[in-house]
């Protein structure tokens, strides 16, 4: 008998399959879900029996190390105590909790240790077995800060410390945090000032204590505490707390005081209305602590440059922190997005609209800080122009829209990318801010220059005046909000805008406002500040299509790009530009010297272990994005741009 091929064995065997599906299924295992079991309650709106006593050592400067001891009593007859660390922070816009840098943990009850494991598939969260009779539970453990920024954001330096409460404590499940109390006391190294947003504030020795505070509250009023330290009055119940490196850092000059003063003068004055008994601007000056900028209620964690606040024209691009911030307060926590606001630090948060919390905020953060002089007004033009000129380059506006950039804090958390041109990164901000200006100027020009975005900032932030609770919004609101200043589509508006992706480069704003997009051969104010931060590096984005280090490493290469298509990418070094060692004047030089003509620039790269030569058919010189006022006359008649930028305090030019 002659054997059958295999071609005709195969076709008997899955003829034998697909007539007997046991045969099939026995060829291959094939398991079935396990049930996903939640154990950890949702938040209910009802007070937590008793009130959470915390109390922190954060004196250990040299190991960073918070050492944290809490007591948490509990309702007679309960057996199993869930506790969590929060995980969704407000104003991370992703789950940012640090539930890695917890070490050493530890439950006690009548002097004797309790069993307690983590849940499987919340893993934020710790069940503690209780014994009969248990009223209290003691909680201890360690936070681990940072040592070096590859761990994560530092947090304590020798010098100082920012220490954030959603860090060090746990808290029960099953209630709003609203509805859950505590009593906070931390020792600090002796002779620190400290400074935070919580009131009842008193100290014994080294030990700050707090009156009792709902647990969002605490967990929104951070602490900055430093041997550096100076406290600045800027009126109205605000004041700016700085903790510095060095005690020179902290001799600002009055005039210097004074333009935070009248920062808080245009605030008022552009909402209307104030949502805070009391505001501390928490400040930083320091290349040691991890740089920060969070929005709290009646608070902000700033950090910026040393020299920042003593060499005040040199800094005057790195100065946008603060009034940003500041301005949270009206927009992103007294009022934010629907599902932004969450009972707890368990639910999950929806970004969808931060191009109103971030995106008008951004806008705001450079209004005023132009209107106060915290920044110059060039500075602040060299900012929108910045924006204005990098999403002309940017590729992935084609398929991704503003509002989509909304969701890459939690599916990118801020990781570096290839080609962040073509993903894009959190875009609700930067365009967020051109597409607000554009509202402005549409306002303006239809209202022949009587309202502006101002008007809308009192309508819809501006109200109830002292409250400081939340109060939620949707989209409908903001148009309702926006109609009720100036009449029109804004619906379309904001849905094509942020909604739709493939818009035309956001300029509407810039050139309504009498102003226009165009490329010199050398930086703005701004890029010029920031620039020079990179201690050597080159930005050549929008000639050549790529950034270096001083090294001549290639950081950022642009989608599409001269550089890009010629086979350059992140992590390749120039060594050699036209038969000449790599430096960054030799390669601007030879940018500069290709433009007009028909001779490419030709660099030696490595990447790796490969040596090549690359030649850049490239002719149109350096370019950087700057904004001109049209007609060139910078001391005529103001445009709309200049009337938006224009101080609102009496008196003031």
């Amino acid at each position: 008998m002659t054997k059958p091929s295999l071609r005709a064995s195969l076709a008997l065997a899955l003829a034998l399959a697909a007539s007997h599906p046991a045969l099939a299924q026995a060829q291959n295992s094939a398991p079935t879900a396990v049930p996903l079991p939640h154990s950890v309650p949702d938040a209910v709106d009802k007070p937590y029996p008793g009130t959470i006593t915390l109390d922190i050592d954060a004196s250990d400067t040299i190991r960073a190390a918070y050492r944290v001891t809490e007591t948490i009593p509990v309702a007679a007859g309960t057996t199993d105590l869930i506790l969590q660390l929060p995980q969704w922070i407000p104003g991370h816009h992703s789950p940012g909790g640090t539930m890695d840098q917890l070490v050493g943990v530890e439950f006690f009850a009548n002097g004797k240790v309790l069993k307690w494991w983590r849940d499987p598939v919340e893993v934020y969260a710790f069940h503690v077995e209780l014994p009969a009779g248990t009223s209290q539970v003691t909680a201890k453990f360690i936070n681990t800060s940072p040592l070096q920024p590859s761990e994560g954001r530092v947090t304590v330096t020798q010098d100082m410390l920012n220490l954030q409460w959603d860090r060090m404590s746990l808290y029960p499940a099953g209630y709003y945090v609203r509805q859950i109390k505590f009593k906070p006391t931390v020792k600090f190294p002796t002779g620190w000032g400290v400074a935070s947003a919580l009131d009842g504030k008193t100290q014994s020795g080294d030990s700050v204590s707090w009156g009792e505070v709902a647990y969002d509250t605490l967990v929104d009023s951070p602490v900055f505490a430093g041997a550096n330290f100076k406290r600045f009055d800027l009126g109205k119940n605000v004041s700016l707390d700085v903790v510095a490196d060095k005690p020179a850092n902290l001799e600002v000059k009055p005039e210097n005081v004074a333009s935070y003063k009248a920062l808080v003068d245009e605030a008022f004055l552009n909402y209307g209305a104030h949502h805070f008994d009391h505001y501390d601007i928490l400040l930083a000056l320091s290349d040691k602590l991890g740089g920060i900028g969070l929005e709290h209620h009646r608070s902000s964690e700033n950090s910026m440059q040393p020299k920042s606040l003593t060499e005040w024209k040199d800094f005057d691009w790195a100065r946008n922190v603060v009034p940003h911030e500041i301005s949270h307060s009206w927009d992103g926590k007294f009022r934010r997005s629907a599902r932004l606001w969450t009972p707890d630090y368990r639910q999950p948060m929806q970004d969808n609209l931060l191009w109103v919390y971030e995106g008008q905020n951004q806008f705001w953060g450079l209004v005023l800080a132009a209107r106060s002089g915290v920044q110059s007004k060039e500075s602040v033009l060299g900012q929108f122009a910045s924006y204005a000129g990098m999403f002309t380059y940017e590729s992935g506006r084609t398929w991704r829209s503003v509002e989509d950039t909304t969701h890459d804090p939690i599916i990118a958390n801020r990781r570096p990318k290839p080609f962040a041109s073509m993903d894009r990164n959190e875009d609700y901000y930067t365009e967020g801010a051109l597409v607000w200006l554009e509202a402005d100027q549409i306002i303006r020009e239809g209202t022949g220059g009587k309202k502006g975005l101002d008007d809308f900032a009192k309508v819809f932030f501006g109200i109830k005046d002292g409250d400081w609770g939340e109060v939620p919004y949707e989209f409908e609101d903001v148009v309702k909000a926006l109609n009720t200043v100036y009449p029109h589509d804004w619906a379309s508006f904001l849905t094509t805008r942020f909604q739709r992706p493939g818009q035309p480069v956001p300029l509407n704003g810039v050139d309504k406002g009498g102003y226009k997009l165009v490329w010199k051969d050398e930086p703005n104010p701004y890029d010029k500040g920031r620039f020079g931060m990179s201690k050597g590096g080159l930005s050549l984005s929008y000639s050549l299509g790529f950034n270096l280090d001083k090294d001549g490493k290639v950081t950022t290469t642009l989608w599409d790009s001269p550089a890009f298509n010629a086979g350059i990418v992140n992590g390749a070094k120039v060594i050699a530009i036209n038969g000449m060692a790599y430096e960054a004047d030799t390669l601007k030089a030879a940018v500069t010297a290709a433009k007009g003509t028909t001779k490419p620039i030709e660099l030696v790269v490595q990447r790796g272990d490969r040596v090549q030569t690359i030649a850049i058919d490239y002719h149109d010189g350096l370019r950087y994005p700057w904004l001109d006022k049209v007609g060139g006359d910078k001391k005529g008649a103001e445009a709309g741009l200049d009337l938006l930028l224009a101080p609102r305090r009496p008196g003031a030019k």
